[in-house]
């Protein structure tokens, strides 16, 4: 019973996105789960790269999953299923972005100082200080530093290895700003900096087991209600 078990795990483990997405929509339900721990990781960082705010981050995660649900009957299978995901995950950060600019506006109207920017300390907190002691933590740093549409592009073609044609779909730009914005960024980063980061940049942004496990747990649950 148990081999049987695991046979059936391995099977349904190996199915395509393609697969798991026709058996959710005729009514495996649970097997949507698959997808979200396949790309938890990717999604995250992504959107950890646009907003710059993990809280924020894992809220657009929920958000685009339950959206993704959703309209997984509209998926036609035309793109790959974790670009059309991460194309929805983008909208909603970009939306976001868009809020947080108006908001910021408005406070500053309020309290007179224009179009002033507002400085923010670059002095380390305790937090950010353990972080740099991590691997990846000081190329963390970096890229968090890069401006908005730098660093999206950094995130999906360096961290998470996207194409460029992928990383121009979701971010509905062309695969010439792709690879400019791409130049850009490494300048801006430093080329002998992003050099010695090296190997760091597969354990930077990471999402652990335990986040991904509450993460998929709260998505399942607002799916149950959809």
């Amino acid at each position: 019973m148990v081999m049987e078990m695991a046979t059936q795990r391995v099977a349904v483990e190996a199915l395509s996105d393609e697969e798991v997405v026709a058996r959710v929509v005729t009514g495996e339900t649970a097997l949507f789960e698959l997808l979200m721990r396949r790309y938890n990781q990717r999604v995250y960082r992504v959107a950890r790269g646009i907003l710059r705010d993990d809280a924020e981050a894992e809220d657009v995660m929920q958000d685009a999953y339950v959206r993704a649900y959703q309209y997984l009957d509209k998926f036609e299978g035309r793109a790959k299923f974790s670009t059309w995901l991460v194309r929805i995950a983008v909208h909603e950060c970009l939306a976001r972005v868009q809020r947080r600019s108006r908001m910021q506006s408005i406070e500053d109207q309020a309290e007179g100082v224009g179009n002033m920017r507002v400085l923010v300390s670059r002095m380390p907190d305790p937090e950010r200080s353990a972080a740099n002691a991590q691997t990846g933590g000081l190329l963390e740093e970096a890229i968090l530093a890069l401006p908005e549409n730098y660093r999206s592009v950094l995130m999906m073609r360096d961290v998470e290895e996207m194409s460029t044609a992928e990383t121009a779909e979701c971010l509905n730009i062309t695969e010439e700003n792709v690879k400019t914005r791409l130049h850009r960024a490494h300048a801006m980063l430093r080329r002998d900096l992003f050099a010695r980061a090296g190997a760091a940049r597969a354990n930077a942004f990471t999402f652990g087991r335990e986040r991904c496990d509450r993460l998929v747990a709260r998505v399942l649950e607002r799916i149950s209600r959809v």
